[in-house]
């Protein structure tokens, strides 16, 4: 089947988006680990970001790999590609909350007993947060595929079974939409926990810009500025990351075949997102913004001593 030229412009577009992330993830890590190497010291927040770009590589690998090997050959059996593909982008989803709990608890100016319990441990906690992201993957995406192998034979055994069309269909239907409940489930717990964490620093941030505010200083203007600058930032990062999330629960609600064009538009959607949110990530580490300064400015030079005339 030769494909329309619609569908060939957003394979095209999807592809480069694709490449462009791996790009962007490849430099996240490189950066980072370059920086790790020389200062042999990582911070909390650049130990996230690595495993951030590491996951994103995998995730992109993944689909473009899944996507392209099923369109052109629907019958194979790609189930470890797209294992794969659920394991990385669920650890996507806990990596991105860990991050936001990590960015709430160091900056928010709240004075509950909680907050400063955590503001002083969330940076040594960092290490078992990630390990424990990682553990929950697992869990569930091991969970999730022997669930799936179970119903598959069970699946398979009916469809041999003569008379049995409609209890087939009816487990068919049954399973697509487990399928979709255990995927919402999976995403929105990490989701629910970064958008309480963006939130709370959103409201933290305005209720500080407002005590400048009415603390009006000589050195009021900077610090107005630089609360600013957070808040869009944030913005920011809550739109595009709550539209990945939007955009992968619609991409699984609502199945479109592999050779229709708007299966790629939305794939094209999906992973522009991606791309924005990782951009975001990128700009959100001052060490990733330092390493980039001076990449494309160079390093001060030593000012020349000052002669002065007999």
């Amino acid at each position: 089947m030769i494909p329309n030229q619609l569908t060939v412009f957003f394979m095209t577009i999807y592809l480069l988006e694709s490449l462009t992330i791996i790009v962007q993830s490849i430099l996240i890590v490189a950066v980072l680990s370059r920086e790790w190497v020389q200062v042999k010291r990582l911070s909390p927040v650049d130990m996230i970001l690595i495993s951030l770009g590491i996951c994103h590589f995998c995730l992109q690998w993944s689909s473009v790999l899944y996507n392209l090997f099923y369109y052109f050959n629907p019958e194979d059996d790609l189930w470890y590609i797209a294992t794969i593909w659920e394991f990385t982008n669920t650890l996507t989803f806990w990596l991105t909350s860990v991050l936001a709990v990590v960015y709430c608890v160091k900056v928010s100016s709240f004075t509950y007993a909680i907050f400063l319990w955590l503001k002083w441990r969330i940076l040594r906690l960092v290490p078992w947060l990630l390990l424990g992201s990682l553990m929950i993957s697992c869990v569930t995406i091991i969970v999730s595929a022997l669930r799936g192998v179970f119903i598959k034979r069970h699946l398979i055994a009916m469809m041999q079974l003569p008379g049995n069309n409609t209890e087939t269909e009816s487990l068919r239907t049954f399973i697509e939409k487990n399928y979709v409940y255990q995927r919402l489930a999976m995403l929105f717990i990490p989701f629910l926990l970064f958008l309480a964490s963006t939130i709370l620093l959103i409201a933290s941030l305005c209720q500080h810009l407002r005590q400048i505010r009415h603390h009006d200083t000589g050195h009021s203007n900077f610090s107005m500025k630089a609360h600013a600058t957070a808040l869009r930032f944030l913005a920011f990062f809550l739109i595009f990351f709550t539209s990945y999330f939007l955009t992968i629960i619609i991409s699984t609600t609502y199945y479109l075949r592999y050779k229709s064009y708007w299966f790629w538009a939305g794939e094209t959607i999906i992973y522009a997102t991606v791309s924005i949110h990782l951009t975001s990530l990128m700009l959100s580490s001052p060490t990733f913004k330092k390493v980039l300064k001076v990449s494309c400015c160079g390093p001060k030079l030593p000012e020349a001593p000052s002669t002065t005339r007999p």
